[in-house]
């Protein structure tokens, strides 16, 4: 069976896997939509005001 050092590298190593799994589910569920949405919403604003400055308003 295992010896006592064997279980705790085994342990660390379904940790470290597991560790690795969740922070993957939660950038691809979460930060990284919400970093994109952020700059797209940004990039529009931005876009919106320029041409805002760009275009004299007519009388």
């Amino acid at each position: 069976m295992f010896e006592f050092d064997q279980y705790l590298g085994f342990l660390s190593f379904l940790s470290i896997l597991t560790i690795g799994f969740w922070l993957m589910i939660f950038l691809l569920t979460f930060a990284i939509p919400y970093w994109l949405t952020g700059s797209i919403l940004e990039w529009l604003q931005e876009r919106k005001e320029g041409v805002r400055k760009e275009v004299p308003k007519r009388k």
